[in-house]
């Protein structure tokens, strides 16, 4: 690291949208911290982008708005970014830059680590093998998450992703084993009541407790969302691989945070790329996504739902057209299912986790998950196409069985896709709502399972009347009572 510790520099050559011009540099070094100060006092922070030629570009995280080019000062202190970090930041709310946010003092630090992380050696990561529970049908079901995986939510405007991020950080748990599991959620650009909505919702559920939330607010300054997913990340690695607890970092809106990342690169005059992204926007979300992973010998890990919001629904927008190179899959919320009024409107033939196949099956979950969701994946591909056919034909020029596949769709959105804000739903009872469907077809359809899964799991209809005479039975009593 240079040795530029506490060089004050007065001479501002320029300030340029969030960037501030430093002349007459001789020590210097790039991402290192600076610390501004205006004329009347106030300090600011900031960072190195760009050292050369006598002069350093500073990233000013809280904007350039009311800086001077005379009577400002730029203090180079040595040293790069840092978040200090210990077992008291669970629990805990803090701004975009890591500074608390909930009234309380500062946690006790047992360490100060660098926000920019340190790379994982290839050679050491494990891979991820473990169910991770979100209590969500669809993401239990077909889009199994597995410990370590980053698996990015793509949705639009106005979709549901922030009430489902909320709901998979107070549901989320490692099921049948006693290791601690924490959340680590990044709001970057939000609304202040989407951020009090996510406080609120781990609050009431008691899950903020083993929680640390970091709030950039859409009246932030757009810089300081480049530091937050970093400050967020930097606590999940200290609670995965220090203390050895099992987090889930959600990451919400990166589409926000590639925006900044848009702005810095314009003032910068760098020459732009797709869409006016810069063309290292691949190896900054890269950067981001590969520092979640399990390490051997640790026993922690660090799991990543990064979201982020396409524009005009388009996924071959740059952001998550290379979020999707970079990560393991991708939940895909459908624009139709949400105007049907389902939730969670995860489209699941555009949907895929790469990982699930390692994450599920015998002595993880179940020995029939794999397949069952092969055929619900199929069953509900052949209602699409049934379901255009009689836009064509009406439902008159459909044959038996394509009735039935008609119906087979309609119970998944209805009977498994759909469920509530609050409701936790088991493997177990996913798993039961998979097979109910599926036994809406005929044996002679479920040709990705096994006959010995049929026969031990298949409800045939006589069963299936029975089970509903039983329930119509117990809500009849139930109003009696």
């Amino acid at each position: 690291m240079s040795e530029s510790i506490n060089i004050e520099y007065t001479k501002i050559a320029e300030i340029k949208g969030p960037l501030m011009i430093v002349d007459g540099i001789t020590q210097a070094s790039f991402d290192e911290l600076v610390e501004i100060e205006t004329p009347d006092g106030e300090k600011r922070l900031g960072r190195v982008l760009e050292v050369g030629h006598g002069k350093a570009i500073v990233q000013v995280f809280e904007g350039t708005t009311g800086l001077a080019i005379v009577g400002t000062k730029a203090k180079f202190i040595g040293k790069t970014m840092q978040m200090p970090v210990s077992p008291e930041v669970l629990g805990r709310v803090f701004d975009g830059l890591g500074r608390p946010n909930d009234g309380l003092p500062e946690p006790i630090a047992d360490k100060f680590l660098d926000v920019n992380g340190e790379p994982m050696n290839p050679e050491q990561r494990e891979y991820p093998t473990s169910f991770i529970q979100t209590g969500v049908s669809v993401i239990d079901g077909m889009l199994t998450l597995v410990r370590g995986q980053k698996l990015p939510i793509f949705s639009g405007s106005g979709m549901p992703h922030n009430i489902l991020a909320a709901q998979i950080a107070r549901q989320a748990s490692v099921v049948g084993t006693k290791e601690d599991f924490a959340v680590v959620f990044a709001a970057i650009g939000v609304q202040y009541s989407e951020a009090q909505y996510f406080k609120r919702s781990l609050e009431e559920s008691g899950a903020l407790r083993r929680s640390v939330l970091f709030l950039n607010l859409a009246d932030d300054p757009a810089i300081e969302r480049i530091i937050t997913p970093r400050v967020a990340l930097t606590v999940a690695e200290y609670l995965a691989f220090d203390l050895g607890m099992h987090v889930l970092a959600i990451l919400t809106d990166m589409t926000n945070y590639s925006e900044a990342l848009r702005e810095i690169s314009a003032a910068r005059e760098e020459v732009p790329g797709r869409k006016g992204y810069p063309g290292y926007l691949y190896t900054d979300l890269a950067n981001i996504y590969e520092r979640a992973g399990r390490l051997k010998g640790k026993n922690g890990s660090v799991t990543q739902v990064p979201i982020l919001s396409m524009p005009a629904d388009d996924i071959t927008h740059p952001i998550p057209d290379l979020t999707g190179y970079i990560t393991e899959g991708q939940m895909v919320l459908g624009r139709d299912l949400f105007r049907k009024g389902i939730y969670p409107s995860v489209n699941v033939l555009m949907s895929l986790s790469r990982l699930m196949k390692d994450g599920i099956g015998e002595g993880k979950t179940r020995s029939d998950h794999s397949e069952v969701a092969n055929q619900l994946y199929d069953a509900y591909s052949r209602s699409q196409e049934v379901r255009a056919l009689a836009e064509i034909v009406g439902r008159a020029g459909l044959t038996g069985i394509d009735l039935k596949y008609l119906d087979t769709g309609d119970m998944f959105e209805n009977n498994f896709l759909k469920q509530n804000l609050d409701e936790n739903r088991s493997l177990e009872e996913t798993l039961s709502r998979a097979w109910d469907i599926l036994s809406a077809l005929p044996e002679s359809e479920l040709t990705k399972i096994k006959d010995k899964h049929i026969k031990q799991h298949y409800r045939h209809r006589n069963q299936q009347q029975s089970t509903n005479v039983e329930v119509a039975a117990a809500v009849s009593s139930s109003n009696a009572t």
